[in-house]
């Protein structure tokens, strides 16, 4: 039990070594500025892009501004019933089963 204790306290001794292996000398290093920002610099047809970009004129921020100005004020338009499209599945317009016998009775009357 000492012996485990012990090499729990050595432990983090041991990680935080002084000779970092990302510090040698011949290790690679990351270039000031590498090879997508170089090529970022020449597809620029304004430099003074990388500090400010540009707006946009085509934007439709003014049709979209008056529903998002409801929508944060509480003034939400209504949906839609949703029972506003009923979809019906080969039955008759009346609700009425199509097979002759069955409940309705096959001429398009509501059973009873």
């Amino acid at each position: 039990m000492l012996r485990c204790r012990n090499l729990l306290l050595l432990l983090p001794l041991a990680a935080c070594t002084p000779d970092y292996p990302m510090d040698k000398p011949g290790t690679w290093e990351a270039p000031e500025v590498d090879a997508n920002d170089r090529n970022l610099r020449v597809m620029l047809v304004n430099p003074q892009d990388l500090v400010a970009g540009t707006g946009e004129d085509n934007s439709l921020g003014a049709e979209s501004a008056p529903p998002v100005h409801r929508l944060l004020t509480g003034n939400r338009t209504p949906l839609p019933p949703s029972d506003a499209a009923e979809f019906q599945s080969g039955g008759s317009p009346s609700g009425g089963s199509p097979i002759p016998g069955a409940p309705g009775g096959g001429n398009g009357a509501p059973a009873q």
